[in-house]
């Protein structure tokens, strides 16, 4: 068996308002706090509760993709219907993608028409990250994904089956401070926990939610259940 990578959590003060924002804007369906992706996609959203204010930039975001500069407009103005606003991380007045918060404060890209990096990409055309190259090559191991970007200590993994590319954007990083609002689910035999383990994760015992913590390279964390 392969690991396999089969959610992505969000932490959220209102796991409702967050699934009912985030089914309305990419249009997948809901079976309770969960996402289920109607695309190749390849992976769930799942919101859990916490009590944890946000404090920080999020180490990972989605950029989602335009066909027109219409779809982009039409997509920025859903996501501002359901919840959403604009947020300021300091672009520049040139740039062309749309910085966006869902309800929680999680931020998000709408990327302009004609971006050749997320060409091949559906809507939800990359999870980027802020991380390190050692971290990118981990988790091309770890998920057996080809690179398919690895310049300037930049990096980009994607599913041999399709989906969003996963990116790390190299130095320099955003400290830090607690836990990751945003974190993979895993699916893993034991062999394969012990292989990720060899590769520079870093195992932590059962977490709060029955499953098995760890963290990768860069100490993001992670949660690894069994088969599913």
């Amino acid at each position: 068996m392969t690991v396999t990578l089969h959610t992505l959590c969000f932490a959220a003060h209102d796991p409702r308002g967050l699934t009912r924002f985030w089914a309305g804007l990419l249009g997948w369906e809901s079976e309770g706090d969960t996402l289920i992706p109607d695309d190749d996609t390849g992976f769930r959203l799942r919101f859990l509760p916490t009590e944890e204010p946000k404090t920080r930039q999020n180490q990972m975001h989605f950029d989602l993709t335009s066909e027109s500069l219409e779809d982009q407009r039409q997509t920025v103005a859903k996501a501002l219907e359901l919840g959403g606003r604009h947020l300021d991380i300091g672009q520049l007045p040139e740039e062309e993608h749309v910085v966006l918060a869902d309800p929680e404060g999680n931020e998000f890209c709408v990327i302009e028409p004609g971006n050749g990096f997320l060409a091949e990409c559906g809507f939800v055309g990359a999870v980027a990250s802020d991380g390190s190259q050692e971290v990118g090559y981990f988790w091309s191991k770890a998920l057996d994904w080809p690179l398919v970007w690895d310049h300037d200590q930049e990096t980009a993994i994607r599913s041999p089956h399709g989906g969003p590319k996963i990116t790390w954007g190299g130095p320099p990083f955003t400290p830090k401070t607690g836990r990751n609002r945003l974190r993979f689910d895993l699916s893993a035999s034991p062999t394969e926990i012990e292989r990720l383990v060899s590769l520079g994760a870093t195992s932590h015992g059962i977490g709060e939610d029955g499953h098995l913590a760890m963290s990768d390279p860069d100490g993001n964390e992670f949660s690894v259940v069994g088969p599913r």
